[in-house]
């Protein structure tokens, strides 16, 4: 069972929401890994510039950082209005180098970094911590060129992923090797692959709203839609011809959603009536229903998308938000579907996700909350863990 990694991470609070991006497993069975799991991040950017790396996280229900050597420390001395982090950030390896640093077992949370300059982190008055949002107007942030990865370390191993739910910024591969000396790893763009992407949305008028840009032309990042939306740079209803037309398939055909891989069988059927999509299961019961929902509900997969955790209505909503993402909703036989090749072909569709996973080269990205469902994430998991990796890939 996955369960949404936006319930797990719980880092950011007061006005800054944490994307979400990472597959979780409850645990089954203690994982024999280290107690602090070295993570190594190898600079091979190409850049000159001084890396600042920060781990951050929660860790037995408290927020907080993590030292060099791996040694968790709950923030303290909020206010209201927030108030300056203390500088918690670890010097990062030179270009061609390696920096090891500790991950302590128990801690979900990201590992941010920086080019050039520090971050700007803010505490509040109940002890949370306001992160770079630099989508929003007057962030301290948004001329930083920065990027994370999300991970959790836990008694079911180590989950690990490179995130593009918010933005796309800092080319970088995960990976984790595991007991028996196996390395996985995901996340590497194609050679040349971040200037595609950037010149993908660049060739559409209105994905082109999303790259920002420092004051001497270097590409900083590109936002994703919702956080364009948000910030008031991309249209607000950009999918709602297309949520339209999609949903009205179903008033007179079924919509078979089968969430799960390793069940085939589990199946349950949805119709529309007005704005109501009602599911029934095999039986016959009702057993969810979803309000058509928005432009915007869709970019988050929440709202009338909201996905519990539980066993019916989160997988339900789980498929139809990403079916909704990668705009196959309305031309399946069944969702969702895991043929990458009907991903992002009605119009309009999400250029953004379009363009990151033609651009890495397992195709596997986190360009949306719920990209892990049909297994398109850029996720690593190991149950008993030696060491994990994040290396700094080329920009060009």
């Amino acid at each position: 069972m996955r369960l949404n990694r936006k319930t797990m991470l719980g880092l950011a609070v007061a006005a800054v929401a944490v994307p979400a991006a990472i597959a979780v497993v409850p645990a089954a069975q203690a994982a024999t890994g280290p107690d602090v799991l070295p993570l190594t991040v190898t600079n091979n950017s190409g850049r000159n510039q001084d890396v600042h790396l920060y781990v951050l996280g929660e860790s037995g229900g408290k927020l907080g950082f993590v030292t060099e050597s791996g040694t968790f420390t709950p923030w303290s001395g909020g206010a209201n209005p927030p108030v300056p982090a203390p500088d918690v950030s670890i010097d990062g390896p030179a270009n061609g180098a390696s920096k090891t640093i500790g991950v302590p077992r128990g801690l979900s949370g990201r590992m941010y970094m920086s080019f050039g300059d520090k971050l700007d982190f803010k505490l509040t008055q109940d002890g949370g911590l306001v992160q770079p949002a630099p989508w929003a107007a007057g962030d301290a942030n948004s001329d930083v060129l920065f990027d994370w990865s999300e991970f959790t370390y836990n008694d079911s191993g180590v989950f690990l992923n490179s995130s593009q739910v918010d933005m796309f910024a800092v080319p970088h591969e995960v990976s984790v090797t595991g007991s028996n000396g196996q390395t996985l790893a995901t996340g590497k763009l194609k050679p040349g692959g971040r200037d595609a992407v950037v010149d993908a949305m660049r060739a559409d008028d209105e994905f082109s709203k999303l790259v920002q840009t420092a004051a001497d032309g270097t590409v900083l990042r590109v936002l994703s839609p919702g956080k364009g939306a948000d910030g008031g740079s991309f249209d607000p209803g950009y999918l709602a011809s297309y949520i339209d037309k999609a949903w009205v398939t179903y008033v007179t055909t079924d919509l078979v959603v089968k969430p799960f891989a390793e069940q085939p069988d589990k199946v349950f059927k949805g119709r529309t009536a007005g704005d109501v999509m009602t599911f029934t299961d095999a039986t016959g019961a009702q057993v969810a229903t979803f309000t058509k929902p928005t432009t915007a509900n869709v970019w988050g997969c929440d709202g009338n998308l909201g996905a519990p955790n539980d066993l019916v209505v989160g997988p339900i909503a789980r498929s139809l938000c990403a079916a909704l993402q990668r705009t196959t909703l309305g031309t399946q036989p069944a969702e969702p579907s895991t043929d990458s090749s009907t991903f992002y072909r009605n119009d309009p569709t999400n250029e953004y996700a379009k363009a990151i996973h033609e651009q890495m080269i397992d195709g596997k990205a986190y360009a949306f909350a719920f990209d892990d469902v049909a297994n398109q994430e850029s996720l690593v998991h190991d149950g008993n863990p030696t060491s994990i990796g994040i290396t700094l890939t080329p920009f060009e």
